[in-house]
């Protein structure tokens, strides 16, 4: 299973500004939960509620490098779980050339 957190939004009547986004990589169930900040702490508790509880623990976790997905909270929820945390590298397109002659 894959998260992430889409860009700020218009904060919504119920105080919501971000959409946690997890995809299922083999069913291919994409799920959005509307959440009120990015912090570690929120995203754990609606993995949990939302997708922990109506489906199951997902085996393997991937993710960007973001602070809150890299955070000690997010760390002991998923040994908790026993949910391997995997991560794509950084995005920084002059890494690509670093050494080479262009």
């Amino acid at each position: 299973m894959a998260l992430d957190i889409l860009v700020p939004h218009p904060v919504t009547t119920k105080g919501n500004r971000y959409v946690l986004v997890l995809m299922d990589y083999f069913a291919k169930w994409p799920e959005t939960i509307p959440i009120p900040d990015q912090a570690a702490s929120t995203v754990a508790e609606e993995l949990v509620r939302s997708w922990n509880s109506c489906y199951s623990v997902p085996m393997i976790l991937h993710s960007d490098q973001g602070t809150n997905f890299n955070s000690a909270v997010f760390t002991e929820l998923c040994k908790l779980l026993g949910i391997l945390k995997t991560r794509t590298t950084a995005l920084q397109p002059e890494s690509i050339c670093h050494g080479r002659e262009i």
